[in-house]
């Protein structure tokens, strides 16, 4: 079964949270993930599978109520990968 994966493009949330994180952040040069993080121009984390939602996509395709609930499954899913680096980084920028 082939698929088209969409292009992501890096919401104003995702930036703003970065920004509040003391990062830089820009589209991914892994086809398979949505952003790379930067700490001083050095590569530290690329985050989000391109083929799912985040935190701000939910909110536009299905609504703020919806997308909230969303994030708790996701930290509560997510809950062990918070050590690590790119699951820490990926749920402070993507949700």
């Amino acid at each position: 079964m082939l698929y088209y994966i969409m292009p992501y493009h890096i919401t104003k949330y995702s930036y703003d949270q970065a920004k509040k994180l003391n990062v830089e952040i820009k589209p991914s040069s892994n086809k398979n993930k949505k952003i790379d993080v930067f700490k001083n121009d050095k590569k530290i984390a690329s985050i989000g599978s391109i083929q799912n939602f985040d935190y701000p996509t939910y909110i536009q395709k299905k609504g703020l109520e919806y997308a909230n609930i969303r994030r708790k499954l996701y930290k509560l899913r997510h809950k062990k990968d918070l050590n690590g680096k790119n699951g820490k980084w990926a749920s402070a920028i993507l949700w």
